[in-house]
């Protein structure tokens, strides 16, 4: 049969707990999802597009995660935050003090810095649109068809190039008829949800719609003790349409508007240790309460749209364009030392917009030959206002010793790229994959960093930075991969990629103090080589997915804090962003899925990740053997065990038990023991009952155990600041859907 290019409306099988395979014999299906006609007595296999053609996961030899809707209903995925444990080698978290604002490491590599300067590591794709920007990119999980995770150096297949991976988040396609879905939620810490979705056809079925929204609310898990306002209580609302039009079989169009208002409030912070300034203040008993001098300020305004054209030019060829633009606007408040005493008070705005153009060729006769090649160009800029207050409140501001200053700029990013990736099926057990990216970027930076005499921050009275600069980044990352099927049930692989992450400028550079800050980052690169095998047993009800890979990582760009000292004997700190130097990651993945009967399912994943800086600068001396990567724990994984029920005229019944575990964990570059986070393990639960056809009710719980973890955290030792950021407490949530 030929394979097909125009995955339009893909197939998907039934969903367990696994990511990996779909269980055949679970009655908590989505009416809306068809079987594809398996043995019930197997795991039945995901359909995924990560190499832009459709694919089992079986098949595609590259490290991949996916997660049908279906899987993801099972698993409580309510944003993509709750993925970490489900994905080897990720983490993945809310930054600091934001509900919807992403941090994301894969295999170790990320960027945990949400400023404009910076772009991440991971990219995120909403229906094929690139996400430049972290704020608002912790998505809401709703009216989704499915979510894969690629690990390793991305950018040969499609869109913009990333060094350590990307989330693509793919919507339901447009129906040919009337259907949708309601969802209710409520449960502890006053969580009050409402996702809801409805989609249909015109009757010749040329015309095409669906809408969707979510609504989410909590109360936080603290409170600021001084006001009693809530810390991070969620108040979320998003929604996503799509219009599509379909004249003939080979011709569609289809435009999709979304939008995103996160009016929540700061999450708080916990104090560690008392600060040095007001030693008087100590820590607070709570992971969440707070005693904060600011006002409650964290909104995220978030919007986009995109053009997506399909064609079936001939047999062989079928060609797609995307033509989107995006922007978001984050309005913030950051209370660094969580105390009513203006320590290091801090407020901060953030914009951007993009505009992102791709043409997408895939070929295919069906014949030995087949692939994808492509043109992207991204044009976007990023700007925005910091303004930061230190040691503003008595006795420290009477005496002269505050300090006001702010970090202001733009910063923008033009990219052009031309890409291919090919496969030639040398014989019926070996193909040779290859693939090259060629990005040409440029960035454009205006630095204004100023002192001010006081918080109105209206006159300067001393220039930390103010400069215009621009890098350009010329990059050819080329791929190959050897696949060998040994039989219909082991296929195995290997890999070599490149990846590249450009350089730039540091917006918070201070060129008075530490005139190196005001020169150019340079790209930071990564080469990675991947062995890995898929495999199935005793006919299919046994599936093992794995891979062991060797990055060689190079300019590693990093952010961190660095104090100096003037001539004078003045002492300082700022925001730096420099090239540390060099490093190499060896890890091991293993996803798995086990079928033993009817009833039970046990499916989970584990990873090893090894990490080492081999070259760390500071002040010209390497202290290489002194650092440590972030977000890289050296093991992790997570065991789920699913058992169905059928309870005859009354539906049916599906259980799910789960606990993740991580190793120790460095969550920020200054390595401070306090933040660190040790070794710890997460129980999860659902119940799942499918009633009839279109009434399903569900009870999950996560953390079960009430486990105290950090995720990440600050520490300015000039300012006697360590906080830490926490991992949300215990959660039940009681949900009814009904889908027609």
């Amino acid at each position: 049969m030929k394979r097909s290019h125009l995955s339009l409306a893909i197939g998907l099988s039934l969903a367990c707990a696994a990511p990996l395979y779909a269980q055949q014999t679970t009655n908590t299906a989505d009416p809306n999802q068809t079987s594809q006609g398996s043995n019930p007595k197997k795991l039945d296999q995901i359909t995924v597009t990560a190499r832009k053609r459709e694919e089992t996961l079986q098949d595609v030899p590259i490290a991949v995660s996916a997660f049908t809707s279906q899987s993801l209903y099972n698993q409580n995925v309510q944003d993509l935050s709750d993925l970490q444990g489900k994905v080897p080698d990720l983490q993945i978290y809310a930054a600091r003090g934001s509900n919807t604002t992403l941090t994301a490491y894969i295999r170790g590599l990320g960027q945990a810095d949400p400023t404009w300067g910076f772009d991440p590591a991971v990219g995120i794709y909403l229906d094929d649109v690139y996400m430049a920007r972290p704020q608002g990119t912790l998505l809401d999980v709703f009216d989704v068809d499915r979510i894969e995770v690629l690990r390793g150096p991305q950018g040969t297949l499609y869109g913009k190039n990333t060094i350590g991976g990307a989330i693509k988040y793919v919507s339901k396609p447009l129906p040919t008829k009337t259907e949708g879905s309601v969802d209710v939620t409520a449960g502890t810490h006053g969580e009050k949800d409402v996702k809801a979705a409805v989609g249909g056809a015109s009757a010749d079925g040329v015309w095409r719609g669906r809408v969707a929204v979510a609504s989410e609310h909590n109360n936080g898990f603290g409170s600021d003790i001084l006001t009693g306002s809530r810390n991070g209580n969620k108040n979320t609302n998003a929604a996503r349409g799509t219009l599509g039009f379909f004249p003939t079989q080979n011709f569609n169009a289809q435009l999709e508007i979304d939008g995103m208002h996160d009016n929540s409030n700061p999450r708080g912070a916990k104090m560690l240790e008392p600060n040095s300034f007001y030693p008087q203040y100590q820590p607070l008993g709570s992971d969440y309460n707070t005693r904060s001098g600011m006002p409650q300020l964290n909104w995220t305004k978030m919007k986009g749209a995109a053009l997506t054209l399909n064609w079936i030019v001939s047999s062989d060829w079928t060609l797609k364009s995307i033509t989107a633009y995006r922007s978001s606007k984050t309005d913030s408040n950051i209370d660094f030392d969580t105390l009513p005493v203006a320590v290091a008070d801090v407020g901060a705005i953030y914009k951007d917009h993009q505009f992102s153009q791709e043409i997408q060729a895939n070929y295919d006769s069906g014949g030995a030959v087949h692939g994808v090649m492509g043109l992207y160009y991204f044009n976007g800029s990023a700007d925005g206002e910091i303004h930061n207050v230190f040691l503003g409140s008595p006795p420290y501001s009477t005496l002269g010793f505050s300090e006001y200053g702010s970090t202001g700029g733009s910063m923008g990013t033009r990219s052009y790229a031309a890409y291919g990736d090919f496969t030639w099926d040398i014989s019926s057990s070996w193909s040779l994959d290859v693939g090259v990216r060629a990005t040409d970027e440029r960035k454009t930076a205006i630095i204004q960093n100023y002192l001010y005499a006081d918080g109105a921050f209206s006159t300067p009275i001393g220039t930390l930075a103010n400069f215009t600069g621009s890098h350009s980044s010329h990059n050819v990352s080329p791929k190959v991969s050897l696949d060998y099927t040994v039989n219909e049930q082991i296929k195995l692989y290997g890999s070599y990629s490149e990846g590249f992450h450009s350089g730039g400028y540091n917006i918070r550079a201070n060129c008075a103090a530490i005139p190196e800050s005001c020169r150019p980052i340079q790209d930071e690169k990564v080469q990675s080589y991947e062995l890995g095998s898929k495999m199935s047993f005793f006919d299919d009800k046994l599936m093992l997915n794995s891979a062991v890979f060797h990055n060689t990582y190079s300019n590693i760009q990093l952010s961190v804090f660095t104090s100096y000292t003037l001539p004078n004997g003045t002492q300082g700190f700022f925001g730096d962003f420099t090239n540390a130097g060099r490093g190499h990651i060896d890890g091991f993945e293993e996803e798995f899925a086990w079928y033993p009967s009817q009833a039970w399912t046990l499916s989970g994943n584990f990873a090893y990740l090894h990490t080492k800086y081999t070259e760390f600068l500071s002040g010209g001396v390497n202290i290489a053997n002194t650092q440590f990567f972030t977000n890289a724990p050296k093991w992790s994984g997570g065991l789920t065990l699913q058992r169905s029920f059928s309870l005859g005229a009354h539906g049916d019944l599906n259980a799910r038990l789960n606990y993740q575990y991580q190793t120790s964990v460095w969550p920020e570059t200054t390595l401070s023991p306090l933040i660190r986070q040790g070794s710890y393990g997460l129980l999860n639960a659902g119940l799942i009952w499918q009633i009839d056809q279109p009434w399903s009710i569900s009870l999950q719980g996560t953390n079960l155990g009430n486990k105290s973890y950090r995720t990440t955290g600050y520490n300015i030792a000039a300012l006697g600041i360590v906080t830490g950021f926490y991992g949300p407490p215990r959660m039940v949530t009681l949900s009814a859907k009904y889908a027609f």
